[in-house]
């Protein structure tokens, strides 16, 4: 507004003190004033207007949700053949649903989609959104600075044909999963705590013709959880109070039993522990600050740097990675401790389970008799796993330890598994990470 202002005080002046000059004087003044709103091809109208839209509908829809917050229906993977979590969103104008990968690692949201002809359809029971159909959708251009810059760091293509041609998308995931397609905006229905509904629109989301991977296994898509710009989670927490928090249920858990993913504050109880969230550490991934692991009363012999993100390592939590990824350093003492508890049992290699330490418990097991694993953060927090959480069901009558070796230097990941029945309370705002063991129902 001050800048429209002493532009249109300064246009003025000059044509007072050029009274007397030529029709030509005025053009170029005229000429002056639109090159300096639209002064490089990266400052379309397009662009400003897409800006003023955001901007209007968030102002707008602020007022609708009155302070309260959203949920969406959360459970697990497991009778769809996934170690995955899925939430359940609604798309497009008119809304319908699709389910979809919960990923705090995954900046990007995407379902399976047709968009002028191109699609995969209904393959393999998968729900499909025909864009056409839903009036709220519009696609992202590739002569955009949303494409051409913004959206770079999320596989953004550079082909551009046409001024019509849709905005690309390659996108690619740590496990060699991948999804390619175009962007859009498009409006999301979701539920509030308060029984009604709220529309969020113009958030961004990748229309995927086509996709691979058994990350995707019994999904429509992805919701990305991580923090960026673009993210689901950005829109959300804006309007939200700048919070969001899941609790997942036991991965074994069949699809009726559900528990949700929730944007808003959430009740905290004596038992809550709360420790600081580094947004800027390892962005786009939520870090937090782990100085140890002990097994019962024993803290394990872990050199520092496995923690050190400064020096390759640190650590994430991921709701999309399954098993708990420590570096060697970390992984070969948590596993040998754990071990020694599990003497007597025969060790097995279940076909297709990619982890090292699995045995036979056909004949009986007591995991009461494990140690208590413990993560310790700075500050004082303690993360207390359930044993169910770190001693995993792999097939009928055997049990893996839940970890696998990322090498060195690597990043330390809490998977999935590790965090299931405790509720996880993320503050994007105040940059803490909250947490409390729950039933999740």
């Amino acid at each position: 507004m001050k800048r429209t202002r002493a532009l249109s005080c300064l246009i003025t002046m000059l044509l007072i003190a050029a009274a007397d000059s030529t029709e030509e004087t005025v053009m170029r003044l005229e000429m002056s004033h639109r090159d300096t709103l639209f002064p490089t091809s990266s400052h379309r109208v397009e662009d400003i207007i897409s800006e003023d839209q955001k901007r209007h509908s968030l102002i707008s829809q602020k007022r609708k949700t009155n302070g309260g917050g959203a949920k969406l229906p959360l459970r697990s993977g497991s009778d769809y053949g996934a170690a995955q979590y899925f939430a359940d969103v609604r798309v497009g104008t008119p809304a319908k649903m699709f389910r979809v990968v919960v990923d705090t690692g995954s900046e990007l949201t995407w379902v399976n989609c047709r968009f002028r002809g191109k699609g995969r359809g209904r393959e393999k029971k998968r729900r499909v959104f025909r864009a056409e159909e839903s009036s709220s959708f519009r696609q992202v251009g590739c002569l955009t600075q949303t494409c051409k810059v913004d959206l770079m760091n999320l596989f953004s293509l550079s082909n551009c044909p046409t001024p019509s041609t849709p905005c690309s998308y390659d996108y690619r995931y740590a496990d060699g999963s991948a999804a390619q397609g175009v962007f859009a905006k498009e409006t999301f229905t979701v539920g509030l705590t308060n029984g009604r509904v709220a529309r969020l629109r113009g958030l961004l989301i990748g229309c995927s013709s086509s996709f691979n991977g058994d990350s995707f296994q019994g999904a429509d898509g992805v919701l990305g959880l991580a923090l960026s710009e673009y993210s689901f989670t950005s829109k959300a927490t804006n309007l939200f109070g700048g919070k969001f928090s899941y609790c997942l249920v036991d991965h074994r858990s069949h699809k009726n039993v559900s528990s949700y993913l929730t944007f808003g504050s959430t009740t905290k109880t004596t038992t809550t522990r709360t420790t600081p969230l580094d947004l800027n550490l390892i962005p786009p991934f939520y870090a937090v600050n782990i100085i140890g692991i002990s097994l019962g009363d024993d803290m394990l012999d872990i050199p520092m740097q496995v923690w050190d993100a400064t020096s390759g390592g640190g650590t994430i939590l991921d709701s999309g990675t399954s098993l708990t990824l420590l570096a060697e350093a970390a992984y070969r003492p948590v596993v040998s401790g754990l071990e020694r508890y599990l003497v007597g049992l025969k060790r097995v290699k279940p076909e297709g389970v990619p982890i090292e330490y699995c045995f036979d418990v056909s004949s009986g097991f007591n995991e009461s008799k494990l140690p208590q694993l413990m993560f310790h953060f700075k500050g004082g927090a303690r993360f207390e796993p359930h044993r169910r959480s770190y001693v995993v069901d792999a097939a009928h009558g055997v049990k893996c330890l839940g970890f696998v070796s990322a090498g060195a230097p690597a990043t330390n990941v809490v998977g999935n598994i590790m965090q299931q029945n405790y509720l996880w309370e993320f503050d994007v705002v105040a940059s803490s990470l909250s947490f409390a063991p729950s039933t999740c129902l």
